[in-house]
């Protein structure tokens, strides 16, 4: 029987590695854990002290876990595996929290891996967070994923951590598995981009007259692109006159962008009272008169360094309205002018004006307030650590579902791709990140992305892989980056698409550019007497010119304009001489 029960799994296991093979997806390989439905007490130690037992209160199978007695945070079951240097994983459990703690709005729950070194050391590291989790929640996932470092291990183990230790809890359904990509990353993107970024132009040609069709060549050229692509923009370089470049590189090669920090509370508002819209005003009307779409960045900020200190001293019994009125301020004077608000910034990273009020449901309030002055408006999220980096992915899935059936009217998630100093972006977690926040339903936005390496093709490589991860994965509506000139980047010139007073491209930014310049835009010509009078181009989405030329020479009388967007588009032309 045991053999038979062996076989059954390796014959699952083998049959997802086939599949895996032949499709480009995000794999999972077989389960590494024991007993992770905790049906019984085997496999997981529970130590100092903490009572542990099995519960009918479960979130599957038949059983949970329930802990209590617990001393500290860490007080919570651990179990060992093996792992493999440079591996990557997918680590998931739920938890339910018993109780709450007092004159607080939630409490942070973690995914850990604990790893033990071939020396004798240890290292924890966060598979994923829940930054403000409640009983009311009930059961909470806690799902995230992570790459083994690359260096002599001797084991691992995954635990809970967080709450404070006067709080019981309950942890069921654990899983960790390997992970990896069926077919390459780079076929399931370019599959992607062909799919969804393009679409077909039928081209029928007739012809009036003695027309000799191997004289007659048809151009079909891409002029524009209708995928966002935009930059975040320095509001006093952009006014600098001495800075003429840099205005020409935005209007030049972006189609969207958001400033950096012009519509800011703290800038608009840095006195209770005291407005100032006519920089980012004029800044906007600078903009959009040369063709660039604009984001609003940001209403609010929750992470306590980033609100005012006048706010910080206002009674409690004023902090809503004083919120509303900005709102509706703020909208109000850039009413029309915008496409996008980040509503509240980082709310995963800071809960201050929750905390304040100490009301949890206040993250719905700005949201309403928003939706209610401008219903038409594209409101979003926006956060980081959740698809350059995976600690906080589920956490944000968790929320967007919440704004979501709160219906206060929510567009999207930003999703800041800040990559760490000298870190190749992994196509294959992006995807893996990025399918999870498509669970929400709601469509993405890369916000606020770049890469740092001192040596320019390297970066050109990062620059090029995390391009095709966001670019092929059908939830991405648009992607804007955070800085591109060495001398305003946030991030230094390692991280810069271009450099000097002359705005010279570095290896990174010509890779960038011939990426949506070129590869990622149409233009093809057709000798009709070879592609015959009716052919089909797949087209990138945006704006096209078709020029007929015969016998050399344009017939400009009948060159034709048109936009292809998600449908396909017929062109028809008739030639005669």
């Amino acid at each position: 029987l045991i053999m038979a029960e062996t076989l059954g799994l390796f014959r699952k296991l083998l049959l997802n590695v086939v599949v895996c093979l032949w499709v480009s997806t995000v794999c999972h390989g077989g389960e590494l854990l024991h007993n992770g439905g905790f049906e019984s007490m085997s496999n997981w130690q529970c130590y100092s002290g903490v009572h542990c037992a099995l519960s009918t209160d479960h979130h599957c199978g038949s059983h949970s876990m329930k802990i209590t007695n617990r001393q500290h945070g860490g007080s919570a079951p651990v179990q060992s595996f093996n792992v493999t240097r440079k591996y990557m994983y997918h680590a998931e459990i739920f938890v339910k929290l018993l109780g709450d703690a007092h004159g607080k709005i939630g409490q942070p729950l973690y995914l850990m891996v604990n790893y033990q070194y071939a020396d004798g050391s240890s290292h924890y590291d966060g598979v994923a967070e829940s930054p403000v989790a409640r009983k009311a929640d009930g059961w909470i996932k806690l799902q995230g994923d992570f790459i083994a470092p690359d260096v002599a291990l001797h084991g691992a183990n995954l635990r809970v951590q967080g709450p404070d230790g006067s709080i019981d809890l309950l942890v069921d359904c654990a899983s960790l598995t390997n992970i990896w990509y069926g077919n390459g990353w780079r076929a399931g993107s370019d599959k992607v981009i062909d799919d969804i970024r393009k679409s077909n132009i039928n081209v029928h040609v007739t012809t009036q007259g003695h027309v000799n069709l191997d004289d007659l060549d048809i151009q079909v050229v891409q002029k524009s692109k209708s995928f966002p692509i935009g930059t975040v923009v320095n509001s006093w370089a952009y006014e600098d006159s001495g800075h003429g470049l840099y205005r020409d590189f935005i209007h030049n090669h972006f189609n969207w962008a958001v400033f950096e920090s012009s519509l800011k509370w703290k800038h608009v508002e840095p006195t209770q009272g005291s407005y100032h819209f006519e920089r980012p005003l004029q800044l906007l009307k600078q903009l959009k008169d040369h063709g660039l779409k604009v984001r609003g960045h940001n209403l609010m900020w929750s992470t306590p360094q980033q609100v005012q200190d006048w706010i910080k001293h206002l009674p409690v019994s004023q902090l809503k309205s004083t919120v509303q009125h900005h709102i509706k301020q703020t909208m109000d004077a850039t009413k029309g002018q915008l496409e996008h608000w980040d509503v509240n910034n980082e709310n995963l990273q800071g809960q201050w004006y929750q905390e304040r009020l100490n009301d949890f449901d206040y993250e719905l309030e700005p949201y309403r307030i928003a939706h209610h002055n401008d219903p038409s408006m594209k409101l979003f999220l926006n956060d980081y650590i959740v698809v350059a980096h995976g600690k906080f992915t589920g956490a944000y899935l968790a929320q967007a579902k919440r704004l979501k059936a709160a219906n206060v009217g929510l567009y999207g998630l930003g999703a800041q791709c800040h990559f760490y100093e000298e870190e190749a972006p992994n196509a294959m977690l992006i995807k893996a990140r990025l399918d999870m926040l498509a669970e929400s339903g709601l469509k993405i936005w890369i916000t606020e992305f770049n890469v740092v390496a001192k040596d320019e093709n390297k970066r050109a490589d990062f620059v090029e892989t995390a391009m095709r991860a966001f670019y092929g994965h059908p939830a991405v509506e648009g992607i804007l980056l955070w800085g591109f000139w060495d001398q305003q980047h946030s991030r230094g010139p390692n991280a810069a698409l271009t450099k000097g007073n002359n705005m010279q491209l570095t290896a990174a930014g010509r890779r960038f550019l011939d990426l949506w310049e070129n590869e990622w835009m149409t233009d093809e010509t057709r000798d009709i007497g070879q592609a015959g009078s009716r052919f089909t181009v797949r087209g990138f989405h945006g704006d096209y010119t078709v020029r007929v030329h015969y016998q050399g020479k344009e017939l400009t009388n009948l060159k034709q304009y048109f936009t292809l967007g998600k449908s396909d588009h017929t062109v028809n032309i008739n030639v005669h001489v």
